[in-house]
């Protein structure tokens, strides 16, 4: 089973941003990393009007849009009321990722690192840890913090985190 672990926060606090120094920062450190994001926007990899978007929309459960660089598959769920994380995650090809990085699904029960950012619209009294919080990476001091606290402006700091807990 590949791990999986989640970067959980309030929109605007730099999920985004953090993973995209991150997941260079691992790859050097010799861990392939997967992505799964989730975004409450609508979603369409494909474009109206291109062949595919249109077979797809003519009623194609599941389209696979490939070529010699990359392929994407596209299912179609309007009956699914909510999204199953660890079947997302069953989808991947796991003989080419060694860990699973998850942006959002912050009521999972998966590992996860929150971020928390001062100056937003949240306090840290409102940080949600609960035991399936490993770390917290803030540009703040987190008093009475019982998991470590990583410095969100220095993602190599999270980068080692996560060798470490991966080899563990």
């Amino acid at each position: 089973m590949i791990p999986l672990i989640a970067i959980a926060a309030w929109s605007g606090t730099g999920k985004t941003t953090l993973l995209k120094q991150l997941i260079p920062l691992l790859i050097q450190r010799g861990i392939r990393p997967g992505l799964i994001k989730h975004t409450h926007h609508d979603v369409d990899v494909d474009k109206p009007g291109k062949d595919s978007y249109e077979l797809r929309k003519a009623g194609a459960a599941q389209t696979i849009v490939a070529n010699n660089k990359r392929w994407a598959l596209m299912t179609e769920t309007p009956e699914q009321e909510k999204l199953d994380l660890h079947w997302l995650a069953s989808r991947m090809d796991t003989t080419s990722i060694d860990l699973i990085l998850v942006e959002g699904f912050k009521h999972e029960a998966i590992p996860k690192i929150l971020l928390y950012r001062s100056g937003l619209s949240h306090s840290i009294d409102e940080l949600e840890i609960d035991s399936n919080v490993i770390a917290i990476s803030s540009d703040v001091p987190i008093p009475n913090a019982t998991i470590p606290v990583l410095d969100i402006n220095l993602p190599i700091q999270t980068a080692d985190f996560i060798a470490d807990w991966i080899s563990k």
